[in-house]
């Protein structure tokens, strides 16, 4: 079982999307903002494979 399929399965909605916002802050800091718009990017990917596209509203 990969990482991405661990965190969908133990957590929904907003607290996935504060992890992964967490998870994005993080490595923008470790990297000085040098590749942010790739790390979001790789997070908008990442969420949209998980089925957590920020775009859509939430399903109840």
């Amino acid at each position: 079982m990969g990482i991405f399929e661990k965190l969908r399965n133990q957590v929904k909605g907003d607290k996935a999307k504060d992890m992964s916002d967490t998870a994005e802050q993080k490595v923008n800091e470790k990297t000085g903002n040098k590749y942010e718009s790739q790390v979001d990017q790789a997070q908008q990917r990442a969420e949209g494979a998980m089925g957590m596209d920020r775009d859509k509203p939430e399903q109840p």
